[in-house]
């Protein structure tokens, strides 16, 4: 969960100030001069669109450390995170990828996550949560989820994604932009204040309306880093750790969005969710 939701902030963010850089240059000016130039438009969503997500994808292992104040091991303190890099030392190379940084940030509640533009030199962080209430095979097992994640190339297929969203994004809320500047404030020269009003309120709304689709397609990829985590530690180990999970969701009145692996609420609210039930991903493993 909290890979998606930073990459998606990081997003917005990013696009946002891509948005704000384009007007004082006077972009949405020179498309407008003459009539809406369509495939001028086109073509300046796609290149901030797609820009403006690879741009979110090299700042997240940047982002996601200062987040959650992630510290990288480098020399092991201790024997537990001799063991951490050790673990994701050998996932890593069973998995066929560069060792990733391995860190641990201060968190109460069960949560890891892995994000990295390139497969070699990616991040995975556990909380600190995590290690305490879970087993050294069911923290095995999670290593091995996160460490498929990255072999699956998962983060880099998100931004692909998300970049041809925030292309439609952008390119819709400027031509609906246009046509309600032109039919509602009744401007006939160039854009107007309701104009650039508009493109605002509707970058967040289909930016909203698009984020569902990420959701979409992160819980498909999280069934597939399940199998990858069973590959890596052990179907029994994986499924332990998903069991552990649902347990400490059972017993527990910690938020919604805590976990590495599970996310509830109500039916609107799972639109949004970037991990299947917990009993559909335990089914999964089972059936396999």
């Amino acid at each position: 969960m909290k890979r998606i939701a930073l990459f998606l902030l990081t997003n917005v963010a990013v696009l946002v100030v891509l948005s704000v850089v384009a007007s004082l240059l006077g972009v949405d000016r020179y498309l407008t001069q003459q009539g809406l130039n369509l495939e001028a438009l086109l073509i300046f969503s796609a290149i901030f669109g797609m820009g403006g997500s690879f741009i979110s994808l090299a700042m997240s292992k940047w982002m996601a450390k200062r987040a959650t104040g992630a510290v990288v091991i480098t020399q092991p303190r201790n024997s537990a995170e001799m063991w951490l890099l050790q673990t994701v030392e050998r996932q890593a190379r069973a998995a066929g990828i560069g060792m990733p940084e391995v860190a641990i940030y201060d968190a109460p509640e069960p949560n890891a996550f892995a994000t990295g533009m390139n497969k070699d030199h990616a991040l995975v962080a556990v909380s600190t949560g995590l290690l305490r209430s879970m087993s050294q095979d069911e923290v095995e097992a999670v290593l091995g989820h996160e460490v498929s994640h990255i072999a699956n190339g998962d983060m880099v297929t998100l931004a692909l994604i998300q970049g041809v969203l925030n292309t439609f994004v952008m390119f819709l809320s400027r031509v609906v932009g246009y046509v309600i500047d032109r039919a509602v404030f009744k401007n006939d020269r160039g854009v107007g204040a309701g104009y650039h009003l508009t493109v605002i309120v509707l970058q967040i709304v289909f930016g909203i309306l698009a984020s569902m689709i990420v959701a979409w397609f992160s819980r498909q990829r999280e069934f597939r880093a399940d199998a990858g985590g069973a590959h890596l530690a052990g179907k029994r180990k994986m499924i332990a750790a998903l069991e552990r999970l649902k347990s400490a969701h059972g017993q527990s009145t910690l938020p919604e969005n805590m976990t590495a692996f599970g996310i509830t609420g109500g039916r609107f609210a799972q639109l949004f969710a970037s991990h299947p039930p917990l009993e559909a991903r335990i089914a999964a493993l089972q059936a396999a």
